[in-house]
């Protein structure tokens, strides 16, 4: 191929270069800001589905989002009220019960009560070599070190919990205003496409955004069901702070595959550290109980009626998404797998067929 302008296309390819790089950098600075809108808008299509069984029964639509909105707030506001106090006095045990074991004398030679309980558990262990072992690792390491990085990690930690909170109210007020205006939001999208072709895109479009809200709104029940059923079970084998522990199981379900599985890890972490090991044994005969139950008998019947997508596809989808966006990747990814096979069984498929 003759070229018979090198150096204007040479000044167009790289002005086309540099357009490309100024775009990914301002996608990666707004990466905080277009969190916020996925999120918000992922939230919107969750509470849609609501809005308009609302509007079915005879509600206009400012009424139908101002009753959804109020809901909603109303029932974080009840969790928290109802929690909360618990929480607080939950704390208020532990630091008791740790002040207790300090004026026993609990803590007065830690080093050899673990020394006797490990004598007592594993009587073929040298414990004595294994300790200096462990004293020689302890001795090479840069202690100084190490307490500034973790007084810097406290500030980061700190920071992060500020902005947190700043983020969820941004997320909030943005929820508000997608989720009232989302028939017009629907509108600008479909204008776009040519009038030949917009019922078509039209329906295609319903489809993908109820799949989405029946996700969200499957996703929280699942999380729902766990606390529920958690805070009851905890209760009865008077695990330590069940109500915390409960909140803990429901907010871990609402991440899909990995959620429920890390919260019981936690769970029973927590049961034999600050209670027993016979508690701590019953609560992961329980998890491992209710973990199969969940992905056998539950969340096929909830998440079968939101999304009809094949497990081997929801496992690749969440991995794939949580290794580019994170914890927001991983919730968005399966409904995004949804609506892309909408579009290949009624849009790729009979096209082919058509051929």
């Amino acid at each position: 191929m003759k070229l018979h302008n090198p150096f204007r296309t040479a000044l167009l390819a790289t002005l086309g270069v540099g357009l490309g790089l100024l775009l990914i950098g301002s996608i990666q600075n707004l990466q905080t800001i277009l969190l916020y809108v996925g999120t918000a808008l992922f939230l919107s299509l969750g509470l849609d589905p609501i809005v308009a069984w609302l509007e079915r029964r005879k509600l206009p639509r400012w009424a139908a989002v101002l009753i959804t909105i109020l809901g909603v707030l109303a029932a974080f506001a009840g969790i928290i009220l109802m929690v909360v106090p618990i929480i607080v006095q939950q704390i208020g045990q532990l630091v008791t019960t740790i002040q207790d074991l300090a004026e026993k004398g609990t803590f007065d030679d830690p080093v050899g009560a673990i020394q006797d309980w490990l004598h007592a558990v594993f009587p073929a262990l040298n414990v004595d070599e294994v300790w200096g072992y462990i004293e020689d690792w302890y001795a090479s390491l840069d202690v100084g070190a190490i307490g500034s990085e973790v007084g810097g990690s406290i500030i980061t930690i700190m920071g992060a919990i500020i902005a947190g909170f700043a983020g969820a109210f941004i997320v909030l007020i943005l929820t508000i205003y997608f989720t009232a205006s989302t028939p017009s939001l629907k509108r600008a999208v479909y204008q776009l496409v040519p009038a030949s072709k917009r019922a078509r895109f039209m329906d295609l479009g319903e489809q993908i955004t109820d799949s989405v809200g029946y996700y969200v709104i499957g996703q929280f029940s699942l999380g729902l069901i766990n606390g529920v059923l958690s805070a009851i079970f905890l209760t009865i084998i008077k695990a330590p702070f069940p109500a915390v522990l409960a909140v803990i199981a429901f907010f871990f379900s609402l991440i899909p595959l990995v959620g429920t599985l890390t919260g019981s890890i936690i769970i029973v972490f927590t049961c034999l550290v600050v209670g027993s090991p016979t508690t701590a044994l019953i609560a992961a005969i329980y998890y491992l109980i209710y973990m199969q139950i969940e992905a056998y008998v539950i969340s096929p019947r909830i998440m079968g009626r939101a999304v009809a997508v094949p497990g081997a596809v929801v496992v690749i989808a969440a991995l794939a998404g949580g290794s580019l966006l994170g914890l927001l990747g991983a919730l968005v990814a399966i409904p995004v797998a949804a609506s892309i096979l909408i579009i290949y069984r009624q849009v790729v498929i009979p096209r082919q067929n058509e051929r």
